[in-house]
């Protein structure tokens, strides 16, 4: 199947499809995955800290997604035309976060690669390892 626009259905197909992966409700029932009890997928509800520069209105469509390294962080965030971001809350904190509309700008291969990755950071060493090898990586 030729790589398309990402969406959020996708979002929710590639985390669901990981290993030991449970999918519990967040403070207002939005989705959060999780693998040994670690969250690595995040549907966030409205924060003060994304808002329209615009308006100001809080973005309701921001979903997080874990991360291994400050690099790989920034390597997603540095460039402005980017669709992943992060805000002054998340300094420190292995995430970057992207809006559910800006989706379509990735394929879904890459998408498929970063929920990956982001479920590779918070698994056991273990689990991570048995997840590689199955994969030959």
């Amino acid at each position: 199947m030729a790589d398309r626009p990402a969406t959020v259905d996708d979002v929710h197909r590639i985390a669901a499809s990981m290993p030991h992966v449970n999918r519990v409700p967040g403070p207002q029932g939005n989705p959060i995955y999780q693998v040994g009890g670690k969250s690595f997928v995040y549907f966030r509800t409205p924060r003060p800290d994304a808002t329209d520069p615009d308006t100001g209105e809080r973005y309701t469509d921001v979903i997080m997604l874990w991360v291994e390294s400050e690099a790989d962080k920034l390597a997603l965030t540095q460039d402005p035309a980017s669709p992943f971001f992060t805000t002054p809350h998340f300094d420190g904190h292995l995430s970057v976060l992207v809006r559910a509309c800006r989706l379509a700008e990735i394929g879904t291969g890459e998408l498929a690669e970063l929920i990956q990755d982001a479920w590779l950071s918070r698994a056991s060493k273990r689990r991570a390892a048995q997840w590689l090898a199955a994969q030959n990586r």
